[in-house]
């Protein structure tokens, strides 16, 4: 086996990444220890990551339990083309090339094997992992889609839950047990089917921090706004649809319009889905069309968008379905158009449930969902309260952040609702709690009395769709909490108390503004847009010759940094992040012809300074400070940065390490190799508070003169 001096190291040789994502590198220490492992990860966080290298860094085979033969067949896929030993066994293949795999990993020649859980609980394959165990070594059992196993969970699989016999059969053997989401009784539930020992429970945040969150109005132009929306957008996207009749629907005009798209729905017969899906990962079609069906197998990490044309069921599902879109962690968009008319269509089918019990849970989802769809406040915000998280702030990314309403203060408003929730016992949800305040009529207000409380219509002054949005982005900010249990009743919390001694100002989000912004046109980047469309052709064509999806040659983030930094040679080439040694020689030549040729044919013209910023570098030559330059000027501090930065950029003569200290320039200058220039935020991100960003604008266009 190979050896390395660093985790980091085994990651860029097998993956090509140079850092682990938040979380991973605990995990796998933790794996490496022969600990039993929970972990909580959002899709895209990386989690196959977490078994995948520990299972290469130790002897045996790593066993790996998968609940789809299409997901185990495209993670293999994906390994291979790193050049891992990796293989699957299931039911496609024919008795000889089972025999085939078999005899390698008898030979010690495989590290990681996918089979399904009804694979691994056969008497006859039992007694080869018997042989397996003897001769070769099991080093680790990974169980992915771990929520499965518990009857709490969003898909639970009856077979997921004999799983336990693993552990009775090889007690020793530790147990990785994977999901992507899954609440604090899913998780207990788990560790207890699975029989884990002491394991090591690690939760990620939910928060998908590259995903725009958008809600849209639903009306009888739908389907023109859908069509327009996807024409604006470039890349894979999926739409759900409620029914299989929807998706039928939708695919069909999408085609006669002009867009790639087909649809997806479990009553299609078997072969037509399966080749739908391949269709869809190789990028033959833009856009796939479909029911929730469409789900836990889909591992294509470049889906730029998926948007919701009916509602969904509820927030953890509409949370599963808009994260197929970014898993590769590059900008991604969420949309759902809302209407009250889907909110009738699901009541509907609710009422259909034989079991009360099922209905009353069912009508929880469906209002979380619409609180989720009306709130004002930051969408992110709202998704992350659903699972347990609180996020401070706001994300600046959804459309309630970035079109931000006018901000009210609401105390005496919130002390009023809330000393309504405690007079009427904290045993009501918000639609009663409105009716008390407005002084409604209704049958069940007198029924228990509440005419005649003191806070009996001291609302008036406020229409029930004010108090109802009060009510909402109480719950939103956690300052009045709310049971799950299926009736969803007000219970105040320690923040309802400071609100009442007037210890917390409420302050809500009341009002729809429009807002817009502008982007200025860069040649840079859109030289570099035009270059990467290109790779994505190229990308494509070796895809197709090697039977592979496009994502498993490289994802597009390596693709923006190739456009970006446009290595000339392998070993720059095998520096970027996602390139790995094997794939460096697999696709190095290809990809950097292709990238020269591109240079030869486009040359951005030199760039001559303006009047103001020539004025500015006269200063600056006079040994002016950028603050002396900007009062001298008239101008902002920022602007004078700026015009530095594009005289730097200019090859004018700027001093620059008067301007940011040398060692501050190196490390600048190895985060742009890394990340990239066309954004300030991710290097800012990656250097931290130290840096600021007037010093990484200056040493951004030095780095971009000089390559």
């Amino acid at each position: 086996m190979l050896t390395f001096a660093s985790l980091e190291d085994s990651l860029k040789h097998y993956f090509g990444h140079d850092t682990f994502r938040p979380g991973q590198k605990k995990i796998i220490e933790a794996a490496l220890r022969n600990k039993d492992l929970l972990t909580i990860m959002p899709t895209g966080g990386g989690k196959s990551l977490c078994f995948q290298l520990p299972a290469l860094l130790r002897e045996g085979l790593t066993i790996v339990v998968s609940p789809l033969i299409a997901l185990m067949q495209d993670q293999v896929d994906a390994l291979q083309d790193n050049g891992i030993n990796a293989t699957y066994l299931n039911s496609t293949l024919e008795y000889e090339e089972r025999r085939n795999r078999q005899i390698a990993i008898l030979k010690n020649q495989v590290k990681l094997l996918y089979v399904a859980p009804e694979r691994l609980l056969n008497e006859r394959f039992a007694l080869f992992l018997d042989r397996v165990h003897h001769d070769v070594g099991i080093s680790a059992i990974a169980i992915d889609e771990a929520h499965c196993v518990s009857e709490w969970g969003h898909d639970f699989r009856p077979e997921y839950s004999q799983l336990k016999q693993i552990r009775q059969r090889y007690p020793q053997i530790p147990i990785q047990a994977l999901t992507a989401t899954a609440t604090k009784r899913v998780r207990e539930d788990i560790v207890n089917q699975l029989n884990l020992r002491s394991p090591d429970i690690h939760v990620a945040s939910f928060d998908r921090s590259n995903i725009h969150y958008e809600i849209q109005p639903k009306d009888r132009n739908i389907y023109l706004k859908l069509l327009r929306a996807i024409r604006a957008e470039s890349g894979a996207g999926i739409v759900y649809c409620l029914s299989r009749n929807r998706v039928e629907e939708i695919a069909t005009r999408l085609k006669h319009d002009g867009i790639d798209a087909l649809p997806y729905h479990a009553k299609l017969p078997v072969e037509e889905r399966s080749k739908n899906q391949t269709s869809f990962l190789r990028d033959d079609v833009q856009i796939i069309v479909a029911t929730i069906a469409f789900g836990m197998g889909i591992n294509k990490p470049d889906v730029r968008f998926v948007f919701h044309y009916d509602l969904p069921r509820s927030l953890e599902s509409f949370y599963q379905e808009s994260g197929r879109a970014g898993r590769d962690g590059e900008p991604s968009k969420s949309v759902l158009f809302f209407s009250f008319g889907d909110r009738k269509k699901i009541e509907f089918l609710i009422e259909q449930k034989p079991d009360a019990n099922e209905q009353k849970i069912a009508r929880q989802q469906l209002r979380q969902v619409i609180d989720y769809a009306e709130g004002n406040d930051c969408r992110r915000k709202i998704i992350l309260r659903y699972f347990g998280e609180r996020y401070s702030g706001n994300c600046g990314k959804c459309d309630n952040c970035l079109n931000p309403k006018p901000i009210e203060d609401w105390t005496e408003e919130a002390q009023k609702f809330l000393s309504c929730v405690a007079r009427c016992q904290e045993k009501f949800g918000t639609n009663h709690i409105v009716d008390v305040l407005i002084g409604s009529r209704k049958q069940k207000i007198h029924q228990y009395g509440h005419h005649l409380l003191s806070t009996y219509g001291i609302g008036k002054g406020r229409t029930a769709d004010e108090w109802r949005m009060l009510g909402r982005s109480l719950i939103h900010q956690g300052l009045v909490g709310q049971t799950t249990d299926g009736y969803p009743v007000l219970k105040l919390n320690k923040r309802s108390w400071e609100i009442f001694r007037g210890q917390l100002k409420v302050e809500v989000a009341v009002d729809k503004s429009p807002g817009k912004t502008t982007t200025a046109y860069n040649p840079r980047q859109a030289e570099a847009e035009l270059l990467f469309e290109k790779l994505r052709k190229l990308r494509k064509q070796i895809a197709d010759r090697n039977s592979l999806a496009p994502y498993m040659i490289f994802a597009d983030s390596s693709l923006k940094l190739m456009a970006q930094l446009r290595p000339k040679n392998i070993t720059d080439f095998a520096n970027l992040s996602g390139v790995n040694e094997y794939k460096a020689q697999q696709y190095g030549d290809r990809f950097i012809s292709e990238i020269l040729e591109f240079d030869r044919q486009h040359q951005l013209p030199v760039s001559i300074p303006s009047k103001s910023q020539m004025a500015t570098l006269q200063l600056h030559q006079q040994g002016l400070s950028v603050t002396e330059i900007a009062q001298q000027r008239g101008f902002a501090v920022s602007t004078i940065n700026t015009h530095l930065s594009e005289l730097i950029e200019m090859n004018q003569p700027v001093a620059l390490n008067k301007l940011v200290t040398p060692d501050k320039q190196q490390a600048i200058i190895e985060v742009i190799r890394q990340v990239g220039d066309m954004t300030l935020t991710p290097i800012k991100d990656s250097l931290g508070e130290e840096y600021s960003y007037e010093e990484i604008r200056l040493v951004r266009g030095w780095w971009r003169n000089n390559n």
